[in-house]
């Protein structure tokens, strides 16, 4: 039996950087908002000298259990998709904070090209320059527009970082000053300038010194002291949603987070939806939350499975094109790169998780690519994330894998590597999407989510220019022996690195998108669906200050709908905007 509760004015399904931001921004404004989350609730100090690679690593703590909640995945449709199995597959955060409690807080800002990439790229190329099957489209927003949320969403983290000249234009400083160099970095850093490119350290939500946001939540200076991806931060320096937006919005009174709530289903009727079912996954009651608003701000995900679970939006079909749920997914793909070994010690214990430096010289267009076979690009970065004992033992190519010699090289070149890893773009195809899996089904009977993804020749081309890159910054650096990362024929496991877009994608039109540039579903005016899920394609670097720019922006049109101010969507066919 469904336990009806009384009616609220918003809902949010997911408290992570997403909810907590609706959270804060709405709760500021004066209105109610409950938070459902599935997981349990996390504070800093639940983070205290936990130093443990075995735990957080290898046995993924904070992350989804597959046990509970699995995917599944295929390259193509004439295979058959099975579950992801291997908890590598799938790291995708589980309780309050989300992936903002582990995340390594890199936050480069997307270039303006990103926004606009199919007419920039016609502009310039010409058609016949977009890849074959290729489905990119522009975003129905430009940078410009954006720029102020980018700066919100910094100055809440107190990001750190240093202006250079291969950044997206910005109107101000970055918070905080960036983090200190390594031995390594300014290894990198001599190496890159004499190659003629131009380094900076990498902006992150890591913080420099202590900082007070705006909303007046504190953040500590960074200690150095590593354990910072798949980790969280045991000394409050690292933004999450924990110590920042979370925080802000339970001191309104106006937010009520609710854990271990697991949203099964939207309900909606005559074009508007009415409210939410969750299941208390401690109890397995289930309860029906009735709201004016509703914000689905969870992973990528569950943003796309919840919507045709919901059989909200039209499902994509790649065989007529036709459809926009589950359309245009992208994934990160692996960070391939290369390393390097050396003959003198470097210092390597000076580390946390976003600490490095990259160039900007091959990212989006800032580079004329007339001469090569794809667009956009990457970066070629070196990150100073601590060496973990267990995950992190490489040895130059034809040492043994096993045995003495192994062993062996495997202490000596601890401190004698540098690996270099790219980011780069990755662009949606006809044939990469999600649906529902005809077959495997969760725990309560619901189907999981099908992946269908695989690598195209365009990427290929793009992942094997920066492999080169980074190769050819070694030799610069000194390393006297190379491994080189390869990449496999077929893309797999699917989800390495847990950077996913597309799927609820936004744009200009409900012909070529599910929600408008507030975040705002065509279908139904009273859902918003916040994530970067919204995503058209996935730019070179991180996504989630440009997910939290775009889900800054879009509380402003959640507030003035909830104000009153409609002036919707309905039968529009065109750009629009709430105001």
């Amino acid at each position: 039996m469904v336990t009806k509760l009384d009616k609220v004015p918003v809902v949010t399904i997911g408290v992570g950087w997403a909810g907590g931001i609706v959270a804060a921004e709405l709760s500021k404004a004066g209105h109610k908002v409950v938070g459902l989350e599935r997981g349990s609730n996390r504070v800093t100090e639940d983070f205290a000298n936990k130093h443990d690679e075995l735990r957080y690593i290898n046995r993924h703590e904070l992350m989804n259990k597959l046990s509970d909640l699995s995917f599944t995945f295929r390259n193509n449709t004439e295979e058959t998709a099975a579950p992801l199995r291997h908890p590598d597959s799938a790291i995708v955060g589980r309780d309050v904070g989300g992936g903002g409690l582990h995340w390594a807080a890199q936050t480069h800002r997307y270039f303006p090209y990103n926004f606009e990439i199919r007419s920039k790229t016609i502009e310039r190329y010409g058609e016949e320059k977009i890849p074959e099957g290729s489905t990119i489209q522009d975003w129905g927003i430009t940078y410009d527009e954006l720029e102020p949320y980018f700066d919100k969403f910094e100055k809440t983290m107190g990001t750190s970082g240093e202006r250079n000249d291969n950044e997206a234009p910005r109107e101000n400083d970055y918070p905080t000053p960036p983090l200190k160099k390594t031995p390594a970095m300014a290894l990198y850093e001599e190496a890159v300038k004499n190659l003629g490119y131009s380094p900076y350290v990498i902006p992150c939500g890591t913080i420099s010194e202590e900082y007070e946001n705006p909303d007046g939540q504190t953040l500590n200076g960074c200690q150095y002291n590593g354990f910072c991806g798949s980790f969280a931060c045991e000394w409050g320096a690292r933004a999450s949603p924990v110590t920042t937006v979370i925080p802000t919005a339970l001191a309104t009174d106006n937010f009520d987070l609710k854990t271990n709530s697991l949203v099964t289903r939207i309900l909606h009727e005559n074009g508007k939806a009415t409210g939410v079912i969750y299941k208390d996954t401690r109890t397995l009651e289930e309860f029906e939350q009735p709201a004016d608003l509703i914000v689905l701000t969870s992973y990528t995900l569950n943003n796309i499975r919840l919507l045709l679970l919901s059989e909200i939006g039209e499902p994509y079909n790649p065989e007529t094109g036709e459809g926009i749920i589950g359309k245009n997914f992208t994934d990160h793909h692996a960070y391939h790169g290369a390393t390097g070994f050396f003959d003198d010690k470097i210092i390597k214990y000076i580390s946390t998780g976003a600490l490095g430096m990259a160039f900007g010289d091959y990212n989006a267009d800032n580079f004329d690519h007339s001469d090569y076979d794809f667009i956009h690009g990457g970066q070629v970065e070196i990150r100073e994330q601590g060496n973990m004992p267990i995950s992190t033992n490489p040895v130059p190519n034809g040492t043994k894998t096993w045995g003495r010699e192994f062993k062996d090289q495997s202490v000596y070149y601890a401190n004698r590597h540098i690996s270099l890893m790219s980011q780069k773009a990755s662009l949606p195809y006809e044939n990469n999407y999600a649906d529902l899996d005809p077959t495997f089904k969760d725990p309560y009977g619901d189907p999981l989510l099908r992946i269908t993804v695989d690598y195209h020749e365009e990427e290929t081309n793009r992942n094997n220019f920066l492999i080169d890159k980074a190769e050819e910054i070694l030799k610069e650096m000194g390393a006297h022996s190379i491994n080189k990362d390869e990449q496999a024929e077929h893309f797999y496991p699917g989800m390495n690195g847990m950077h996913n877009g597309g799927g609820v994608i936004m744009g200009d039109s409900p012909d070529n998108s599910a929600v408008n540039n507030y975040m705002q579903m065509w279908d139904i005016e009273n859902l918003f669906v916040c994530g970067a899920s919204a995503f058209p394609h996935f730019g070179a670097t991180n996504p989630t200050l440009t997910m939290g720019a775009l889900t800054y922006r879009a509380t402003e049109g959640m507030i003035k709908y909830l104000d009153g101010e409609k002036g919707m969507l309905v039968e529009a066919k065109t750009k629009t905007t709430l105001a």
